[in-house]
């Protein structure tokens, strides 16, 4: 409706201007007398004029209702309001002003719920290092105290020594897991992704597991082309293949084999470690990649459940994905998919 007066408007300014025009036309064609030129001319600036005080004050009023409707409608939205004056789907200049203000809004109000998404993340990240540190810690300090007020025999203190060097290994071992968690949960790591050889990155990963493998007497192998490459970064693509080695390792009992194979496929490389260890129950299949889920089978192990939660989002940050399949008591394979 707006928009038919503004038309309407123009369309009589365009006429006067036309009329004074037609006007001067007549006069330098027919020679009219000077007082009857004044006359014309003094007639058509009075139309202009009037036509031209008239079209100030319609688009005078214009503004003023332009800027209502937007001050309604901001005072609709600080208020959390849905505006009552918004008609997205009209052709006028408030119309289309009022659309963005509405998506400026809209991003407004995603900020805000991501800013407390995050805010509940890091009170989480807070809640589980408090938790996890706490057992760690209590044992520190009871064993410092026993060496401290107790006189203990040379083998007994060397047992206490032993113990108390297990459980700050263990915190160590804990922090170091949650500083990478936090790292990977705010996105504060960088990614170096390049086309590697997958041997270097499985080797990298293997250095790290050999030394337990030997222990429980377990065969580790490897099927891997040399020169296979694939996208992907190889500082922390070996750390989440350690960790699916480690586990594989932890939960394998001894005498087993835990075995790395690598083929690729159109679009991915797939890198499977493959263990004869405990399995896993199908049900909690996606549950091992929570972090610090354990299953009431592994609860005797060493670990805080957070090995296959790393791996997981850092196979995901390059675009990635693990799949797992597993048979209780007969094995388990965790496949990784990277970009060919």
């Amino acid at each position: 409706m707006k928009e038919k007066k503004i038309t309407a408007v123009r369309v009589g300014v365009l006429l006067l201007a036309a009329l004074f025009f037609a006007v001067l036309h007549w006069i330098l064609r027919e020679k009219v007398p000077e007082r009857q030129v004044r006359l014309a001319v003094l007639a058509c600036t009075a139309g202009i004029s009037g036509a031209s005080f008239f079209w100030v004050r319609f688009h005078h009023r214009q503004v003023a209702l332009f800027a209502d409707d937007i001050c309604e409608m901001l005072d609709a939205l600080m208020a959390g309001r849905e505006p009552e004056n918004y008609f997205p789907y009209e052709d006028s200049l408030s119309a289309r002003v009022q659309g963005k203000l509405m998506q400026y809004c809209d991003m407004m109000k995603e900020e805000g719920l991501q800013n407390r998404r995050d805010k509940e993340t890091i009170q989480e990240l807070v809640s589980d290092i408090s938790h996890q540190v706490k057992t760690p810690v209590a044992n520190i300090k009871m064993f410092t105290g026993i060496l401290k007020k107790h006189a203990l025999s040379e083998e007994k203190r060397e047992e206490f020594l032993s113990t108390l060097e297990g459980q700050i290994n263990k915190l160590d071992f804990l922090m170091q897991s949650l500083i990478k968690m936090s790292r990977l949960e705010t996105g504060t790591f960088v990614l170096h992704m390049k086309e590697a050889p997958l041997s270097e990155t499985i080797a990298r990963a293997m250095s790290g597991v050999w030394a337990a493998a030997e222990r429980k007497h377990i065969s580790l192998e490897v099927q891997c082309h040399e020169e296979l490459t694939a996208l992907h970064d190889p500082k922390w693509t070996a750390e989440a293949v350690g960790n699916l080695l480690d586990n594989a390792v932890k939960y394998t009992p001894d005498g087993g084999t835990v075995q790395v194979t690598v083929e690729p496929w159109q679009f991915y490389t797939k890198l499977t470690v493959s263990d004869t260890g405990i399995g896993i129950d199908e049900s909690h299949y996606h549950d091992v990649f929570q972090r610090f889920f354990r299953e009431e089978e592994a609860a005797d192990k060493e670990g805080v459940g957070l090995g296959l939660y790393l791996a997981n989002g850092i196979i995901n940050k390059q675009k990635g994905y693990i799949s797992v399949k597993s048979q209780k008591g007969k094995g388990t394979a965790f496949s990784v998919y990277l970009l060919s």
